[in-house]
């Protein structure tokens, strides 16, 4: 087990990460982590009517979100891993899982789901989060900036997340 703790503007989030459940994504994110590489970066994405996540670590929200937020990633991807069963709230609340385009292709995004949500079973679970979901629920309560996204309910958070620093550490 690993904690992965997400220093942001608005306060901790900490999860503890399944390193056994989920092996490569686990490395991956401690390997991006030690790059310094979610520094500086911003959650792009929340949805608020359905799905209830709010989604980060696309390397083209540093320094500001653009019209091509959320298609950034590290260079590379690999496989689903720790995939859930096919199931209502198959994402309970809490749940810390990986975003990506489609099989095989899972890269640096991540989502942090703050009320139950269903979802294809498609997305890796990396682990729950211990601290700090009431900040994830406090900013979807503030809602999406109008004309952001696809829907009302989908697309920039209106509260500004910056990801200050994301670190990795073992559990003793």
């Amino acid at each position: 087990m690993q904690t992965m703790t997400i220093q942001t503007n608005l306060g901790t989030i900490a999860a503890d990460v399944d390193t056994a459940a989920a092996p490569c994504t686990s490395s991956s994110f401690t390997f991006l982590a030690e790059q310094n590489y979610y520094d500086d970066t911003r959650c792009h994405r929340l949805t608020t009517d359905g799905i209830f996540v709010l989604q980060c670590g696309d390397p083209n929200t540093q320094g500001g979100i653009g019209d091509d937020a959320g298609s950034g990633g590290p260079g590379y991807q690999f496989p689903e891993e720790n995939l859930p069963e096919d199931a209502e709230n198959n994402y309970p609340a809490g749940t810390l899982a990986m975003a990506n385009a489609g099989p095989d292709t899972t890269g640096s995004q991540f989502f942090l789901v703050y009320d139950d949500t269903t979802l294809p079973a498609d997305y890796t679970i990396v682990g729950t989060i211990t601290e700090g979901l009431d900040i994830v629920e406090g900013v979807a309560a503030d809602g999406v900036i109008p004309d952001s996204g696809m829907a009302p309910t989908d697309g920039q958070p209106e509260t500004e997340v910056i990801i200050e620093s994301l670190t990795m550490s073992d559990i003793s």
